[in-house]
């Protein structure tokens, strides 16, 4: 099994972060990496993660799945 690359963007990074609680290392080292280039809005973004890191709302850690979106059906273990 190969490791999923793919580009981030930072809108996606706080939105998964938010809904998850957790924020990954390798999410962080790209935030501190590309703040030279963020707008305003990111860089918003990007206090309010390191705020809510502080306050201890996000933890850092890792993912281990992706969650399906919420309108498709798991099925039952049962059958």
């Amino acid at each position: 099994m190969g490791l999923q690359v793919r580009a981030m963007n930072l809108g996606e990074v706080y939105l998964e972060s938010l809904s998850t609680g957790i924020i990954t290392q390798q999410e962080i080292d790209w935030i501190t990496t590309q703040q030279s280039a963020f707008n305003r809005e990111e860089e918003a973004m990007a206090l309010r993660i390191g705020r809510l890191l502080d306050e201890g709302s996000l933890q850092i850690g890792c993912r281990l799945f992706e969650q399906p979106p919420m309108h498709v059906v798991q099925p039952s273990p049962l059958g």
